[in-house]
């Protein structure tokens, strides 16, 4: 039973955690739209993540072939992964980036580009993107990791139940604290360069990555609480 359950528990902890960055940035788009269409991008979002991940496992031969090398150049061998994961790096990095631009800088009500007009289906492809990217992370991750297919679809469907049920306060709590935004998006962009160094085949480990997100997110939690504390009460 150990033998099972352990695996599973491990996977399930691991997709999670990779699946928080899935959550910040559909939380991100999401609130770009009317209050009433915000879960239903939600739900489409995390939902079609769990449907690529389900037919990756279906296809797993292929998946397996993307760690294979592709082509050389310069000395530095690139596998179909690789370009996948240099790709979503630089779609993050670019995205992120332009979303702190635009909540950092004075907005000018004359200036089109502070107009919200992206729609359903442009935020969705969006997210379908980023998608991709990570489930093929996650479904490399989860082979390496156990050889029983059962206990990997298993653990992307235990997941994305724990995303859908995440997703809604995470997202209400981005919304509602500016500050918390612009960290999410700096938590993007430190996603989106270890994507693009890990395409580059530099290894830059995953929990020096979230330490930093977590520290960072606790300091930003201590200072909103001090200064909540600190401004006066109404009579």
């Amino acid at each position: 039973m150990a033998d099972v359950l352990i695996p599973l528990l491990t996977l399930i902890a691991l997709e999670v955690i990779l699946g928080i960055d899935n959550i910040i940035f559909i939380s991100i788009l999401a609130d770009k739209l009317p209050e009433n269409q915000r879960a239903k991008l939600r739900l489409w979002g995390i939902g079609l993540a769990m449907v690529m991940r389900l037919i990756l496992l279906a296809v797993i031969s292929w998946i397996l072939k993307l760690d294979q090398n592709l082509f050389t150049i310069f000395g530095m061998s690139f596998t179909g992964k690789e370009l996948i994961l240099i790709a979503g790096g630089l779609f993050l990095l670019y995205k992120s980036t332009k979303e702190i631009y635009h909540k950092t800088e004075e907005p000018n009500p004359n200036d089109p580009v502070n107009v919200k007009t992206s729609s359903f289906r442009k935020l969705l492809s969006e997210i379908i993107v980023l998608d991709l990217v990570f489930s093929i992370d996650s479904i490399i991750t989860a082979v390496g990791m156990v050889q029983e297919l059962w206990i990997m679809y298993t653990a992307v469907v235990v997941t994305v139940i724990i995303m859908l049920i995440a997703a809604k306060p995470i997202s209400e709590f981005i919304s509602r604290h500016p500050s918390f935004k612009v960290l999410a998006l700096c938590f993007l962009m430190l996603i989106g360069v270890a994507l693009l160094a890990e395409g580059f085949e530099v290894k830059i480990p995953k929990g020096y990555i979230y330490f930093a997100m977590g520290f960072s997110f606790l300091v930003d939690l201590i200072q909103m609480k001090t200064v909540g504390k600190s401004k006066p009460q109404d009579p």
